[in-house]
């Protein structure tokens, strides 16, 4: 397949170019586009079809859900098989168009592909004008799921999306870097407590200031690989580098140290990385080390994540030792895809 790349500004977006996007939607095929999560790989929500070419692109298993984008509150209605309730206007009042995705009774108009065969269907408004414009000019809604090949690292930047997609869609749409750099937080709203399925770039807490403490909870198969995914990110494998990658958890002294140690005992430290923050990256010598951040912002650090684990893979290396972070606020979505990037490969010290 040839992959046309079109580059777009999304402060002067070239509708002339987005129009022959749409156009292609409409037409079943595929667009990769950016949102302010990650780069997401999108086809017509409606059309069996168009859908199946986002599991063949991705090599992506037909048991995982997709997460359908829409561009307005009526669009995501005639979706749904239930009206919107007092909840959900709430959640979509303060957090959409942004990184939240809600899970409601799905309508006969979505396709059995996009839901995995499950009666729900995920649904986000993205806060991205490129993402935002091609729904509008396509006038349906975008299934679509992060860009890349399935079980590597979510894509952030263009050059990550022509990486993994190019000859395997229509047309990539190359813009900025994401924004928030990982997924959408999904939330499920059909029980009378709200459940958590992934974090992402809506934290547990923002949630708390507007369902109150006790109306949302965290879903207690959110750091587990579970049979029957309810949500993207639940079964299989996810965001995997190349190199095999351990997690080491504990007090910080006690984390440089172990890694301080598996580098020096090494024989080949020069195919070691390690990845770690700003304030610890001085500690390691010898091994390719990368730093997400500071710990005092993490969700600069979630933003970098993804970037930094295909920086491992362009480097080379076969092991990469990662430091656990503080798993509160932005801390809690960087720390599920570490650990699902590690296929929980953790130890304690």
């Amino acid at each position: 397949m040839n992959t046309e790349i079109v580059e777009l500004n999304e402060q002067n977006i070239d509708i002339e170019q987005l129009m022959r996007a749409a156009r292609i939607i409409v037409n079943l095929g595929t667009v990769v586009l950016p949102t302010e999560t990650v780069y997401g790989l999108g086809a017509n929500a409606l059309s069996s079809i168009a859908v199946n070419k986002i599991f063949l692109a991705k090599g992506r298993p037909a048991d995982n859900p997709l997460i359908v984008h829409v561009c307005s509150v009526k669009m995501m209605e005639d979706l749904l098989d239930e009206p919107i309730d007092l909840r959900s206007k709430k959640l979509i009042d303060a957090f959409w168009p942004g990184p939240l995705t809600l899970v409601f009774k799905r309508s006969d108009k979505v396709p059995l592909e996009v839901c995995a065969h499950l009666d729900t269907v995920a649904i986000r408004m993205p806060d991205h004008p490129i993402a935002l414009k091609l729904i509008e000019l396509a006038n349906v809604p975008i299934a679509a799921p992060s860009a890349n090949i399935s079980g590597k690292p979510s894509p952030t930047m263009a050059q990550h999306v022509i990486q993994d997609m190019d000859g395997r869609v229509d047309m990539i749409i190359s813009a900025d870097r994401s924004r928030i750099g990982v997924e959408s937080t999904v939330l499920d709203i059909s029980s009378p407590v709200a459940i958590i399925l992934r974090p992402g770039g809506v934290t547990l807490e923002q949630l708390q200031k507007v369902l109150g403490k006790d109306g949302v909870m965290l879903d207690n198969m959110i750091n587990s690989v579970v049979d029957k995914p309810r949500s993207p990110g639940m079964k299989y494998t996810h965001y995997a580098p190349n190199a095999t990658l351990q997690i080491v958890r504990g007090k910080r002294e006690n984390i440089i140290s172990y890694i301080k140690g598996e580098i020096q005992t090494s024989s080949t430290p020069n195919l070691i990385g390690v990845l770690c923050s700003d304030e610890s990256k001085s500690e390691y010598q010898g091994a390719h080390v990368i730093s997400i951040g500071s710990v005092h912002r993490l969700d600069q650090g979630a933003a970098n994540l993804f970037a930094v684990l295909r920086e491992f893979d362009q480097i080379g290396v076969d092991m990469i030792f990662a430091e656990a972070f503080a798993e509160d606020e932005m801390g809690l979505a960087l720390m599920n895809r570490l650990k699902k990037a590690a296929g929980f490969n953790i130890v304690d010290v």
